[in-house]
């Protein structure tokens, strides 16, 4: 199994071309957040941004839209009360982080997952529900992206003794279901077609609420910049903990906020793409 480096990662890096617009960066959808769990959407959201996506629009309860509106005023948003027509147009699409397992959004997961033909990243509540509709697996988007932690991992393949039992497994269900898993955990593993990667960034820092949200939008922005699943799972993983390790230079373990982390993308970028 192979380590990811700065290297390795910085041959995957695309330069931003100078004559460039937004519209070269393409255009994420999120589809985040719920009442009480609205910092998950504004983690989500601004770490997509920070991550060089072109456009975002979020997707939000009509209650809670000020949240985000004046948190990341960035971002455009649609209500999640109005089912969004042209989904199809978004380059790419990530959704859970706080959305809840109810019906309303079990019934949006079962309609993006009918209607969406591109690769998605599902994390948190878009595991969860499809761990209570396993019927949902077989209509995951090939190439789609999936970053559980090991305990929405075994709700979803079942209990498993030891993280290499987890990751044996992970390999397995990749190359079967023809996704990308992001086995989240100390040694993030990713795994691809029978492939896989071990990361070599990232501190216990991480190990508090909303790590996984700013993970999703940044693999999001990837996805949406035209980055293969694959390679934007590698490159989101090695950054987002390139930028905890970067924080860890302010911060400490227990003071360490994920929104921490978020102010470093920046600096991690410079890290890696650096001679």
């Amino acid at each position: 199994m192979k380590k990811l480096t700065k290297d390795s990662i910085k041959k995957l890096i695309k330069p931003r071309q100078v004559s460039s617009h937004k519209g070269s960066y393409g255009h994420s959808f999120l589809m985040v957040g719920s009442q009480g769990k609205m910092g998950a959407a504004v983690i989500a959201a601004r770490a997509c941004l920070r991550t060089g996506t072109g456009l975002l629009t979020v997707s939000v309860p009509h209650d809670e839209r000020l949240i985000l509106q004046i948190a990341i005023p960035e971002a455009m948003l649609v209500m999640r009360e109005k089912e969004e027509d042209n989904i199809n147009g978004f380059t790419a699409i990530g959704i859970g982080c706080g959305i809840g397992t109810g019906k309303e959004s079990t019934q949006m997961m079962s309609h993006l997952l009918s209607e969406y033909s591109k690769p998605l990243v599902l994390d948190a509540d878009a595991l969860n529900i499809i761990s209570t509709h396993k019927n949902l697996l077989e209509k995951i988007p090939p190439n789609t992206i999936l970053t559980p932690h090991p305990k929405e991992f075994d709700r979803l393949f079942g209990v498993h003794k030891s993280i290499e039992e987890r990751m044996k497994t992970a390999i397995e269900k990749a190359l079967q279901l023809r996704i990308v898993i992001v086995l989240k955990g100390h040694e993030t593993l990713i795994t691809h077609a029978g492939n896989a990667f071990l990361n070599s960034t990232g501190n216990a820092g991480l190990a508090k609420g909303g790590s996984g949200d700013a993970l999703t939008g940044i693999i999001t922005a990837l996805l949406s910049q035209n980055y293969e699943p694959f390679e934007a799972a590698k490159i989101g993983v090695y950054l987002h903990g390139l930028a905890a390790d970067l924080a860890l230079e302010k911060q400490t373990f227990e003071s360490m906020l994920i929104t921490d982390v978020i102010e470093y993308l920046g600096q991690a970028f410079k890290v890696i793409t650096c001679e």
